[in-house]
């Protein structure tokens, strides 16, 4: 059987056990404070907050915590919400109109992007060896670079936006 006398440990080292149960149990503590929050307002207009739930108390969605993520029913009743009747309607004639607008703005905006792709992938290639002396990466070369990547991500995601059009 093995046992440990701490008679015979270095103050030290007791030192540092302690420091490190308390460390722990500090960074765990608010793991376990998680709790659901109910707030209840009264007939003078008091208002009482509190983790047991009372008659007429409202529970509370705070972020961050577990019960503030909806559980599958709820999401499922959330998604049956009618709209309102006093919500704006627009005729499909009117939204068909909308949408081909848009269509063409995003193709407009995809032409654009494409042109400032060639160019900024013409200004990296024409521009000095990407090394220095040093054999370090010029912060020229970096700054082209990063243009085309920049220009080649918004070519992809007005692709992939004219592409979810109907």
């Amino acid at each position: 059987m093995f046992s440990i006398t701490l008679g015979y440990m270095n103050k030290s080292l007791i030192k540092k056990i302690q420091l490190l149960l308390t460390a722990s149990l500090c960074l765990a503590s608010p793991a376990l404070a998680l709790a659901d929050i109910y707030k209840t307002v009264d007939a003078d207009g008091h208002i009482t907050y509190s983790n047991v739930p009372n008659k007429g108390a409202m529970k509370l969605d705070i972020e961050g915590t577990a019960a503030a993520a909806p559980s599958k029913g709820e999401r499922a009743s959330r998604a049956k919400t009618p709209t309102p009747i006093n919500f704006p309607r627009v005729d499909n004639q009117t939204q068909s109109q909308r949408d081909d607008k848009r269509k063409q703005i995003l193709i407009s905006e995809l032409e654009t992007e494409q042109k400032a792709l060639i160019d900024a992938k013409k200004a990296y290639a024409e521009s000095a060896p990407p090394f220095n002396r040093e054999g370090k990466v010029d912060e020229k070369i970096q700054r082209l670079q990063a243009d085309v990547e920049a220009h080649e991500k918004n070519v992809q995601l007005l692709q992939k936006e004219i592409g979810a059009l109907k």
